[in-house]
């Protein structure tokens, strides 16, 4: 079986199928915040969050940074256009599939009724 290496989309694609990770990207979308303060929000423990934020940060798709006691959390300046451009080249794939599949299917009815004439 052929394997298509790409570290960084397998990193983000794996963090990103968690909804409570989609739902932390979303949080920082609107502002930088504490682990604790997202524990508090998604309502687990400090430790599960910490989990979280670390796939998250792997992924390059957040950063934290420790000043005193406080870590705080922010989005990553990578962003998540490799993984934009990724999905929208195979959407693309998939709709001119669609079309095709809807052409043979429109031929098909075509010879159909042309046969019942």
């Amino acid at each position: 079986m052929v394997q298509y290496l790409n570290p960084p989309l397998d990193l983000s694609f794996a963090a990103l199928s968690d909804a409570t990770r989609r739902g932390i990207i979303d949080q920082l979308g609107r502002g930088d915040a504490s682990i604790t303060s997202l524990a508090d929000k998604f309502q687990m423990t400090l430790t599960g969050m910490k989990k979280h934020v670390q796939v998250l940060e792997r992924a390059g798709l957040v950063v934290t940074q420790k000043v005193g006691r406080v870590r705080t959390c922010k989005l990553g300046k990578r962003g998540l256009k490799a993984e934009a451009e990724w999905i929208e080249a195979h959407r693309k794939l998939f709709e001119a599939r669609f079309e095709a599949l809807d052409e043979i299917i429109s031929e098909m009815k075509q010879e159909g009724s042309d046969d019942s004439s």
